[in-house]
């Protein structure tokens, strides 16, 4: 199961990259006497939007946009977590007591209300997505990373270390990082799935990448008004969201962390 989640998502970063070469027509290219085509018409495998625009076209242009909002905020957390989950885990008490109570405070608000309040705060775009994904994420990276070193730091190579005269952060380097990391790695890559989703949602909302470039959330909401009346043409990208977080949601089980709320 996860070799198939794995060979998915490399298919989906290839014509992600191969995008100029790969989408049959342009992410903004069509005809209004072409509009809400059924899957299977000639010319359109996925059939066409409102705009008569290729819908299978745009998925894979769109591709660009929604996995960086899954990649991109998920890497920022990674890096933060980590750095933050290592401090506290190995300075004093009033350090660690300091930066849990920090990330305390970013989970006292929803998930979803934080990501909006500041991307509205940064404005609509990929940039404001980014960040406002990367202050939601990073806060369970480092919880995860907390737990990890928490595990380790009374173990006999660390006191060898200690004994040794290695600096902290020497120790932190050589030490505890390569022991954390592979379980904050697993990890981050189910989180990816989510960020993917939280990306479509903020795009859907008028948050994320604006019309009319292609992206899965805003797709979803041109879409919307077709429900009724073209369920199949309206499914399409919601399907895809779907299959995409459950891809990486396999790609991370097993994991033995948990970093709570996401």
């Amino acid at each position: 199961m996860r070799r198939a989640a794995l060979v998915a998502v490399l298919l989906l970063c290839a014509a992600a990259l191969a995008a100029p070469w790969l989408a049959p027509y342009g992410q903004a290219e069509g005809l209004l006497r072409d509009r809400l085509l059924p899957p299977g018409s000639a010319g359109h495998l996925l059939g066409t939007d409102g705009q008569g625009r290729d819908l299978l076209s745009r998925l894979i242009w769109g591709a660009r946009p929604s996995l960086l909002c899954g990649v991109l905020p998920v890497g920022v957390a990674l890096v933060l977590g980590t750095f933050l989950g290592v401090a506290a885990g190995l300075g004093p008490r009033a350090v660690e007591n300091l930066i849990m109570r920090l990330l305390d405070v970013l989970y006292a608000f929803p998930a979803v209300l934080l990501a909006i309040a500041v991307a509205s705060a940064l404005g609509a775009g990929l940039t404001g997505t980014v960040v406002s994904l990367s202050v939601v994420l990073t806060p369970a990276v480092a919880r995860v990373v907390l737990t990890e070193v928490a595990a380790i730091r009374n173990a006999d190579f660390m006191e060898a270390a200690r004994a040794s005269g290695a600096r902290w952060h020497t120790i932190a380097l050589r030490q505890v990082v390569p022991n954390v990391l592979p379980a904050a790695f697993v990890y981050c890559t189910a989180l990816v799935g989510l960020a993917v989703v939280y990306g479509a949602g903020m795009s859907f909302l008028g948050l994320g990448v604006a019309p009319p470039a292609a992206e899965w959330g805003s797709m979803l909401n041109e879409l919307r008004q077709y429900a009724f009346s073209a369920p199949l043409i309206a499914a399409v990208p919601a399907v895809v969201i779907f299959a995409v977080s459950v891809a990486f949601n396999v790609l991370g089980s097993g994991t033995g962390g948990s970093g709570g709320r996401p």
